[in-house]
């Protein structure tokens, strides 16, 4: 996760469990903040932080300050947070995988439990909409976080993993095992508006809204590609080399930097994306 207001990325790292703070411009390691278990995914709660870490082993969200890393709050979730995301409200829904159930916060307070699901995994917030990808049902649910409502369910391909917003108030759906990108719409009614071919195993994704370029991993061919999506049919950029198990990145939208998780060899790469 990469917040371009304060210039700092932040990367979940093991051994021992800790949120690592870098300098966007120079990839130095500023802060090592430990953290009580394991995370998988990170998000923004809204440019400047804090940051949402939804820590598996503690059962827990945590809020981490920016620039400094102080951690300023944790609230028990449920059973192996997964993600985490935040309305335009400040509402934050977090995804339960080992609790099959989705929570909403206002503050610490949990004030709805939604268990109309199998396996929850990505978030992604659109306004007071909040995408959800089921991994076990294949699906997309669409939550209304002024309601504390589900208002939709749709198919979401063979094996969907992760789901980002775009700024024209859409969903991008990755789903790795069918390789594609689905994309969806959630005004004036949500509905699946375009599917991208993407073979070569497609998992991590970032999106920057200042290029309007959704990059997506190919964790089976150790690439990163970009997808313009300020156009009405997508266009793919030329692929560019990654380092092993490229499973997460992030994108600093005010320089258009990568940012690249090699899982396999436990390393951060940058790249300079030419845009």
């Amino acid at each position: 996760m990469v917040d371009p207001r304060t210039h700092r990325v932040a990367v979940g790292v093991r051994d021992p469990f800790a949120l690592v703070l870098l300098d966007a411009t120079t990839g130095a390691v500023l802060r090592k903040v430990p953290l009580p278990g394991g995370l998988r995914h990170l998000q923004l709660a809204a440019p400047g932080g804090p940051v949402l870490v939804p820590d598996e082993g503690a059962n827990r969200l945590l809020r981490v300050a920016l620039p400094g890393g102080e951690i300023v709050s944790q609230t028990i979730t449920g059973v192996g947070p997964h993600d985490a995301t935040a309305t335009a409200d400040g509402t934050v829904f977090v995804s339960n995988e080992g609790a099959r159930s989705v929570v909403a916060l206002r503050g610490d307070q949990i004030v709805h439990t939604f268990t109309d699901v199998a396996q929850p995994a990505g978030l992604a917030a659109v306004g007071e909409l909040v995408g959800l990808v089921d991994v076990r049902k294949n699906t997309l649910t669409v939550y209304d976080a002024a309601r504390m409502r589900r208002v939709a369910e749709l198919p979401a391909g063979a094996g969907p993993t992760h789901v980002v917003a775009d700024k024209h108030g859409h969903l991008a759906v990755i789903d790795t095992r069918g390789g594609a990108v689905l994309l969806y719409a959630l005004q004036p009614t949500i509905r699946q508006i375009g599917k991208v071919a993407l073979p070569g195993a497609p998992y991590g994704v970032a999106y920057d809204p200042v290029r309007d370029r959704l990059w997506v991993t190919l964790t089976a061919l150790n690439e990163v590609i970009g997808l313009n999506l300020g156009v009405q049919q997508p266009v793919l950029a030329t692929p560019l080399p990654t380092v092993r198990q490229p499973n997460t990145l992030a994108v600093d939208s005010s320089t258009g930097r990568l940012f690249v998780t090699g899982t396999a060899g436990g390393v951060l790469e940058i790249i300079d994306a030419v845009t």
